[in-house]
C-alpha cells in the first residue's frame, strides 16, 4: 500500500486551515472535510496518483468503488462538496491546473421531511410547565424562546446575558462558524425571560454567578442533555406522542412562519442559515401539511 504524498498531506493540512480561519466553519465541519479528503489521497494513492494528479474518471471511479462498498447517494454527495471545494480553492490558489470534479453531478439525495408539530400541539407543550416554581418558570422562558426565536439549542443553553438586547427586543446570537445574527425577540419572550430573571433566576443562582441566561439549581448553565429531558417530560405531561427535542421546535418555528406566509429569505437570515437551499426545505413541509388537511377534511381528498 503505497503512502500518501507528503506534499498531499501538507496540502490537506492547508485547505483545512483556510476552512478554519478564512470560511470560519466550525471544527466538526472541518474534521469531516478533512477526513472525506484523507480518504480519496489514500484511495489515489494506492494507484500511485497524488491529489494534484487526479483527473475526472478517477473521481468517478472513486464514487464507482465507494458504492461497491456499500455507501450510499448522501455519503457521495458529501465527498463530492468535499471535492469540490477542495480543488475550487486550489485551482484559485495556483496549486493545481483543473478542477476534476466540475463536470460531475451530484447524486440525487431524498431529504427527510422534518417531523414538525402543529401550533396547537406548540402551545400546549408551552404551557405545561408549573410557573409558579423557579424551574418552571425557568423552562417556560426556555421554551418560549426557543420557539420564539427558532434558535440552535446550542444557542439557547449557551445563551449570554449581555446577548439579550431589552431595549430593541433582540438577540445577538453567536450561531455556527462564529457567525452573529439578530434574531427578534417576540413580546411573549421577552415577557417570559423578563419574569424569569425577575423572579426565578435569583433565587437558582443564591450567592454564584453565571454568565448564561439559563441556569440550573446548581447556579449553572444548562447542558443540552438536560434541557432535552426536560422537553422530553412536558411533551409526555402534554400528551403529545409525536417525539419532540429542541431542535423540532427551531423546525416548527420556521415551519409555522412560512404556513403564515414568511419571506424565506427573511426566515433564512432568523435560522442563520448560509446557503437558502437549507431553508427551503420548509416549504415542502408546508405543502405536505396543506396536503394532509385536504386529504383529512376534503370530500374528495
Amino acid at each position: 500500500m503505497n503512502p500518501v504524498d507528503s506534499a498531499d498531506v501538507a496540502l490537506s493540512e492547508r485547505f483545512a486551515d483556510m476552512l478554519l480561519v478564512e470560511r470560519g466553519l466550525a471544527a466538526n465541519t472541518v474534521s469531516a472535510y478533512g477526513s472525506d479528503l484523507a480518504r480519496f489521497a489514500a484511495w489515489n494513492a494506492r494507484a500511485g496518483r497524488t491529489l494534484r494528479d487526479v483527473r475526472r474518471e478517477d473521481v468517478l471511479a472513486h464514487l464507482a468503488d465507494r458504492v461497491d462498498g456499500g455507501s450510499g447517494a448522501r455519503s457521495a454527495a458529501r465527498l463530492l462538496s468535499t471535492l469540490r471545494r477542495f480543488y475550487g480553492w486550489a485551482l484559485r490558489e495556483g496549486l493545481v491546473h483543473a478542477d476534476p470534479v466540475r463536470l460531475v453531478s451530484s447524486p440525487a439525495v431524498g431529504r427527510p421531511l422534518p417531523n414538525v408539530p402543529g401550533e396547537r400541539e406548540v402551545d400546549r407543550l408551552l404551557e405545561q410547565p408549573d410557573v409558579a416554581t423557579d424551574i418552571g418558570l425557568r423552562d417556560r422562558a426556555m421554551l418560549e424562546t426557543l420557539y420564539g426565536c427558532g434558535l440552535r439549542v446550542s444557542e439557547l443553553i449557551g445563551l449570554g446575558v449581555a446577548q439579550v438586547n431589552r431595549r430593541q427586543g433582540a438577540l445577538r446570537v453567536s450561531g455556527k462558524g462564529a457567525k452573529e445574527r439578530l434574531v427578534p425577540l417576540g413580546e411573549s419572550a421577552l415577557d417570559w425571560i423578563e419574569r424569569y430573571e425577575r423572579n426565578a433566576r435569583p433565587a437558582l443562582l443564591g450567592v454564584r454567578k453565571c454568565e448564561t441566561v439559563f441556569v440550573t439549581a446548581r447556579g449553572r448553565g444548562m447542558t443540552r442533555q438536560a434541557f432535552w429531558y426536560r422537553i422530553k417530560a412536558h411533551a409526555k405531561a402534554a400528551g403529545i406522542e409525536r417525539p419532540l427535542s429542541p431542535h423540532t421546535l427551531r423546525h416548527a418555528f420556521a415551519t409555522h412562519l412560512i404556513n403564515r406566509d414568511a419571506d424565506l429569505r427573511v426566515v433564512q437570515l432568523l435560522l442563520g442559515h448560509s446557503d437558502l437551499s437549507t431553508t427551503q426545505i420548509y416549504t415542502h413541509v408546508a405543502r405536505e401539511r396543506l396536503k394532509s388537511l385536504h386529504r383529512a377534511h376534503h370530500p374528495r381528498g
